[in-house]
């Protein structure tokens, strides 16, 4: 009798764990770690749009895009909160295109090119980039991916315009110095110093006769006549610390026109007159608009999360979920 229940209590949970042992994995939380081929349901899987990729017209989805703009955008090597960071700052840049085309591809949301939206990488491109550590850093940068499914920012119930740059002189820039004003791209401390990044401050020199051409080429009417010591007059710095103007020759010329004529890194420079001719010392990289991907990082390993991060950077915004209703 006894053998018989045994035998009977054996058959009952055997019939009960086959169900289990044949039932499909649960989806995964959208915080875990996911491996390059794991397919990933979330509110990103929802968000569709066209971009172009290498020239051409593809129809992706956020979860599809966003990896390969992180990748493109911040080092894997990076802290997994500055990581998140940049996630949701880049979802967020991404789906205020989607609202508002730009006249360089009308019929698609975002490219690849960098110099118009946002880099990315394709698989190919970081199996190239990465080589053997390629496991490791797709599932890094796809796991910050997913612990931020389908937030980003917003301001006043809108998606804001959540640009980026690499790194800052001690204060990011006031948007309204570079493009129009946004009252969430104002200027704060950002803490990245020398000992965080690379090339942090630089130089470039140029000639005399060099920096004649390119200043008479953009302004004629500037006196660069007598002793080239004597060209330079007063520069005026804005709030951030950056050049707003230099006085060349008698003509005020904008600090981001001097970036653009010399190919500066930032307009965070001094500019002097040497035997060498004139040297341009910069400091940091990029616009210096909105978030510093180099502060974000030394903000994560101070400890701070990626929400205190994109809140220090996009001043009065708010981290929300995505719904289609939200976005119209």
């Amino acid at each position: 009798m006894r053998g018989t229940l045994v035998l009977g209590l054996a058959c009952l949970a055997l019939a009960l764990a086959i169900p289990l042992l044949l039932a499909p994995p649960s989806a995964q939380e959208p915080g875990a770690s996911a491996s390059p081929d794991a397919h990933y349901a979330g509110a990103d899987e929802d968000i569709s749009f066209t971009a172009l990729s290498g020239g051409e017209a593809v129809e992706t989805t956020m979860a599809e895009w966003l990896p390969g703009v992180v990748a493109g955008e911040m080092p894997a090597s990076f802290e997994d909160e500055a990581l998140k960071a940049q996630a949701v700052a880049a979802r967020t840049y991404i789906l205020s295109l989607m609202t508002s085309a730009k006249a360089a591809h009308p019929d698609a949301a975002v490219c690849d090119d960098p110099g118009c939206c946002k880099a990315h990488l394709t698989d190919a491109q970081m199996r190239d980039n990465w080589g053997d550590s390629y496991e490791a850093n797709y599932a890094k940068i796809t796991s910050a991916v997913h612990a931020t499914d389908g937030q980003y920012l917003t301001y006043e119930g809108e998606a804001i315009e959540a640009v980026f740059h690499s790194s800052s002189a001690g204060m990011t820039e006031d948007s309204a110095e570079v493009w129009n004003a946004r009252p969430y791209l104002v200027s704060v401390e950002s803490p990245e110093t020398a000992e965080d990044v690379p090339n942090y401050v630089t130089s470039v020199t140029v000639s005399a006769a060099d920096f004649a051409a390119k200043i008479s080429g953009a302004y004629p009417e500037a006196d660069l006549s007598g002793e080239p010591i004597t060209w330079l007059g007063p520069v005026t710095n804005d709030g951030s610390g950056r050049v707003e103007s230099a006085e060349i020759g008698g003509v005020q010329v904008p600090g981001t026109e001097l970036r653009t004529l010399f190919s500066l890194r930032s307009t965070a420079f001094t500019l002097n007159y040497t035997d060498s001719g004139f040297l341009f010392t910069v400091t940091g990289y990029g616009h210096g608009v909105g978030m510093s991907q180099y502060g974000a990082n030394q903000m994560a390993k101070e400890g701070a999360d990626y929400g205190e991060i994109l809140t220090h950077y996009y001043t009065g915004v708010t981290v929300e979920p995505y719904t289609a209703a939200a976005m119209g």
